[in-house]
């Protein structure tokens, strides 16, 4: 129920690369108004994520869930009206306001509920569940498209409509959740944690046919209330401003191609119709990728897959960058986004670790913010580049920086793999502290 919710945050990455290319030919838009569209939804993401997940730590996990789905919907639908370039600005905007922190309160809400030994992996399956959507509705985009209407609306409008739709079904999925027990006790709402947790093990102990076992006391969550300003103190400021350079750079490594794929093609010289279906055909990589991931992100530490993985992005990116045949720009791109799910995953894993539970939520959401603002701008820069310099330099630029990040989580990113969460949340683990088998093997 909450892993679906995963796709209408990718939806938007790629419809904006469609709506870009495709408007730019009906409405004659020039460069500079073609970045618009793909970074007026990034710019709304960007004050979404941050107001959002400030809220989602003051109101609740599940409130803000509703909130923000229920926005964006809205919104989606009112973008398919658009009489003109103006109108889609302004309601894109809104929409990426709406969406702007699906994926910081996924990240929050899972974690919260799952024990430390299988964190990682049912974290990844809720992701996987959302990606299996994105190449099928990829490879519906480019059939809509090449039909230019559908029941008289443009492709691109339907699109919208489809996205507005899902999220709605979604939306009233949704109001069954219960609310983060562990929120709940942070907020002195003992009682109403208890029957939540009373709850879940009620339906374990039937399932099973047998008593649960004692929670150790060294297991038990130990959440306390830190105040915002508490991100800029001690251990956590040394957190917060390696997350911050990391968000920052993990857009060029994961949405720029998402985002630009269809109009990087088009400035190859393939058509419309045949860059949207090989992106498609690409974009197969991110179930891939996602379902690669889950036997991975508890066995190996997740610094070191967000390492290992950025680094296959930047490789495949330049070879996808200097592809000329069909059959060479898919498979790069394949394997490009196979590397990032596994990437992507793993490092929405890491960043719920490395906050305590009072201000997890708004930690991850300011951060994240970061990265849409990124993405905000990267298409001016971006696509200016490309016309200017070409394909191979504007991934070579994009591995330059892929090298950077890699860099920062290196050096300056905790241990987290296999750890109770409010452990990893409130110091780095030490160096006696066992790591994962895989490690030492």
């Amino acid at each position: 129920m909450v892993g679906i919710g995963t796709f209408f945050d990718m939806y938007e990455v790629f419809l904006g690369g469609v709506m870009a290319a495709v408007i730019a030919q009906q409405w004659h838009l020039t460069g500079t108004e073609k970045s618009a569209v793909v970074g007026a939804a990034f710019l709304g993401m960007f004050f979404g994520s941050s107001l959002l997940g400030v809220l989602a730590d003051r109101l609740g996990r599940r409130t803000m869930f509703l909130v923000n789905l229920g926005a964006y919907g809205l919104a989606s639908l009112l973008t398919a009206a658009s009489p003109n370039l103006a109108w889609l600005l302004g309601l894109r905007f809104i929409t990426g306001l709406g969406v702007g922190a699906e994926l910081t309160l996924v990240d929050t809400y899972l974690a919260e509920f799952l024990p430390r030994t299988v964190r990682g992996r049912y974290i990844a399956w809720a992701y996987t569940l959302g990606f299996i959507a994105v190449p099928i509705v990829a490879f519906v985009a480019a059939k809509t498209v090449a039909a230019h209407t559908v029941f008289g609306l443009a492709g691109w409008r339907m699109l919208l409509i489809l996205g507005a739709t899902g999220s709605i079904v979604i939306w009233l999925a949704r109001r069954q959740l219960p609310e983060s027990p562990r929120w709940l006790a942070v907020q002195r709402r003992s009682a109403e944690a208890e029957q939540v947790v009373a709850r879940i093990e009620s339906i374990v102990q039937r399932q099973s046919g047998a008593a649960l076992p004692p929670v150790p006391t060294t297991e038990a969550a130990q959440v306390h209330r830190v105040p915002l300003s508490g991100m800029f103190r001690g251990e956590l400021r040394n957190r917060t401003i390696m997350w911050w350079i990391f968000q920052v750079l993990q857009t060029v490594a994961y949405y720029g191609f998402g985002a630009l794929a269809p109009i990087v093609l088009t400035a190859k010289g393939f058509d419309i119709t045949s860059s949207l279906g090989y992106a498609a055909a690409s974009f197969l990589g991110y179930p891939v990728g996602s379902a690669l991931s889950i036997p991975l992100v508890d066995r190996f530490e997740r610094k070191r897959l967000i390492i290992v993985s950025a680094l296959g992005i930047a490789l495949f990116g330049l070879l996808f960058g200097m592809a000329a045949s069909s059959a060479l720009i898919v498979t790069t791109g394949f394997l490009l986004t196979v590397c990032s799910n596994v990437f992507s995953n793993s490092f929405h894993i890491y960043q719920t670790e490395i906050f305590p539970t009072s201000l997890r939520s708004s930690a991850i959401g300011i951060a994240y913010s970061l990265s849409r603002l990124t993405s905000a701008v990267l298409p001016f820069v971006a696509i200016t580049a490309l016309d200017h310099l070409g394909a191979t330099a504007v991934f070579f630029g994009s591995a330059v920086l892929i090298g950077v990040l890699c860099l920062d989580v290196g050096l300056l990113g905790p241990r987290s793999t296999g750890r109770p969460l409010e452990t990893v949340a409130e110091r780095t683990p030490s160096a006696t502290e066992s790591a994962p088998a895989s490690e030492t093997a």
